[in-house]
């Protein structure tokens, strides 16, 4: 890679990075009575008229959150709060969806117009942006329908009928989808479809065949550009064109039981495309509980050409798998074998997402390892994206909330802002550990049919993020460096409690039940205490007990995936169903999350006035390198 085109990345990063900082800088709405910026107020204002929302500071944190962090929680809350029913929620969460669409899709262009303007990149790479914006472009109208379809018609429908014997039922009418070998997959590329016997299973190019052809030619399109074109830079050329027209023979495909081959030669082309610059396919499954119809994500991603990676956290993982696995029988040796390969051949991107459409408008990922085929990953490893600087730049943005105070008090905040604000190398090394580290977690003690023999019951995602979490503090405890543990410390209780603000998001349920389990961790080793107030003791004292409670946990999870146990065996140990909703088993925990939804509910959106974040932010200029 020659140094223009090296130089080239780096302008193209930062570009990314100003974009990104513009977005935060909109939260200047509700924190700054001297911010103006017509264009985005009006943006809000329009929309909240749409909605029939009050122009209060609360309905525009929540648009706002929307807008900016693509989440649409709060936005929920406050249509729940004005009495709206769930047909108007549903409603407007679609044109919350549009009115988001529509905002980004125009930033996004730009971003590729600078580009080109600047002359940065070849122009293999300046028609890849083009040709996958063109692609995302449809693959936005797409998602629109996908969702309409599958989350809110489909499931809920079969919700209604089936109520928790929904799985059950697909199973017995054979509902699942199948491979060429007639076995059973742990996820889905169709969708099902109402006939004169109950159902029937339809690919994408049957169901929704407008959109796979306009995404077909699209795909064609690009193809054909860029064979005319050079990559003297990354020499990745052939390899991307491989990957795009695997996409199109996989998007195409009519024939059900050809869906899984079709998308694994996805995915094995797609690793063995090595670039800065990668494209991201439909490779999650989270919206679809029931068949886990994969997501329909497109995006381009970025690496950040001056970070080296993160080997004291790949040295950790490694070591700690090791040792534990000397726990467990030799029987399961094959399993170790092909993970501790899997590790070594992780390919690493610590950077920024570029452009993203589809299923992306409603959250873009903090980290994410995929491909979650372990027949792929056994023959091509995985590869690990992490977004660091994206992920600080959204912490440092959004506005200071009454809710922290609170709940953690004062001293638990100015702790939390000084690691954000003033050590800016410090928080880098606790993503690392939490977030990088989870994503490591993730490939531990998996066999090629382990998320399809533990997910019997439906619910192995609402225990793996847990693991994957688990893993990565398990990891660092046993190799623990004393700059970062006390903020270790300190974002693990964070993350368990604000993670209760997500049960009512039934995408996300698989984070939930993570934050419930951790809360039974907190409270168990006495770091939390609730009699209507949370008080927290944070002491070495309760660090330690809170370390025994994770290494024997851990230890009793490996051994239920070694052992291939249906995940709702573990789940059930901490949480139970309570009216549509998982609960806490133990009743103080239970009281405690009880008490925080409706605070959330209540004063979620409230932004705490009683400090001025601009010192924050010029603390930050001159500290961000302590």
């Amino acid at each position: 890679m020659d140094r223009k085109f090296q130089n080239d990345l780096t302008r193209f990063y930062d570009l990314i990075s100003e974009n990104q900082k513009e977005l935060g800088s909109f939260f200047g709405i509700v924190e700054d009575e001297d911010y103006s910026n017509d264009g985005i107020n009006i943006y809000v204002d329009e929309f909240l008229d749409e909605c029939e929302l009050k122009h209060t500071k609360e309905n525009y944190l929540a648009l706002l959150s929307r807008l900016i962090n693509l989440r649409d929680e709060q936005f929920i809350q406050v249509l729940i709060k004005e009495k709206n029913s769930k047909k108007e929620i549903e409603k407007k969460k679609a044109l919350a969806y549009l009115w988001t669409k529509n905002f980004h899709l125009k930033r996004e262009k730009k971003l590729i117009e600078d580009v080109k303007s600047m002359g940065l990149l070849n122009s293999f790479y300046r028609e890849l942006l083009d040709g996958v914006y063109e692609i995302g472009l449809v693959m936005s109208e797409w998602q629109f329908d996908w969702n309409e379809y599958i989350i809110e018609t489909l499931n809920q429908e079969l919700q209604s009928k089936y109520g928790d014997e929904t799985i059950e039922f697909l199973r017995k009418n054979d509902l699942f989808e199948r491979d060429e070998n007639g076995d059973l997959t742990d996820r889905s590329y169709s969708v099902l479809v109402e006939d004169e016997n109950g159902y029937k299973i339809e690919t994408y190019a049957q169901h929704f065949s407008n959109f796979v052809k306009k995404v077909c030619q699209k795909l064609e399109n690009l193809v054909a550009t860029l064979k005319t074109l050079e990559d003297r830079d990354t020499n990745q050329k052939n390899e991307y064109i491989r990957y795009f027209e695997s996409l199109k023979k996989a998007f195409g495909e009519k024939n059900r039981t050809m869906l899984l081959s079709r998308w694994r030669d996805v995915d094995r082309a797609w690793m063995q495309v090595t670039s800065p610059i990668q494209v991201g396919h439909p490779l999650e499954y989270y919206e679809d509980h029931y068949r886990k119809t994969v997501a329909l994500e497109w995006d381009v991603r970025i690496a950040n050409p001056k970070n080296l990676g993160a080997n004291d956290t790949y040295d950790a993982i490694s070591s700690m798998y090791k040792k534990l696995f000397k726990k467990f029988d030799e029987k399961y040796m094959q399993v170790q074998k092909r993970t501790q390969e899997n590790l070594k051949r992780v390919q690493l991107y610590i950077g920024r997402p570029a452009l993203f459409f589809a299923s992306e408008f409603n959250g873009l990922f903090s980290a994410q390892v995929v491909p979650n085929d372990e027949l792929v990953s056994k023959e091509e490893g995985k590869k690990i994206f992490a977004f660091a600087d994206n992920i600080l730049d959204i912490q440092r943005a959004k506005p200071f909330l009454k809710i922290d105070k609170i709940v953690f008090g004062d001293e638990f905040v100015q702790k939390e802002r000084e690691l954000i604000f003033k050590k800016s190398k410090i928080w880098h090394k606790v993503y690392e550990i939490s977030t990088i580290g989870h994503e490591f977690g993730h490939i531990l003690w998996l066999d090629s049919d382990t998320e399809m023999a533990m997910n019997r019951s439906g619910v192995f995602k609402n225990i793996e993020e847990f693991k994957a979490t688990t893993g990565g503090l398990v990891a660092f405890f046993m190799s623990e460096e004393e700059e970062t543990r006390e903020y270790i410390f300190l974002e693990l209780i964070k993350r368990a409690v604000s993670l209760i603000a997500w049960r009512k998001t039934g995408e996300v349920e698989p984070y939930y039940c993570e934050g419930l389990i951790h809360l039974q961790a907190l409270f168990d080793s006495g770091v939390l205490e609730f009699d209507g107030k949370l008080t927290l003791h944070v002491e070495d004292e309760f660090y330690d007990r809170l370390k025994k409670w994770y290494l024997k946990t851990y230890e009793e999870l490996a051994g239920h995936y070694l052992q291939k146990r249906d995940a709702n065996e573990f789940l059930k140990r901490f949480v139970s169903k309570k009216s549509g909703d998982y609960m806490p088993k133990n009743s103080i925990v239970e009281s405690f999350v009880e008490y925080y939804w409706n605070l959330h509910q209540d004063i979620g959106r409230e932004i705490d006035e009683s400090e001025d974040k601009k010192e924050w932010l010029e603390t930050n200029t001159k500290s961000n390198h302590i």
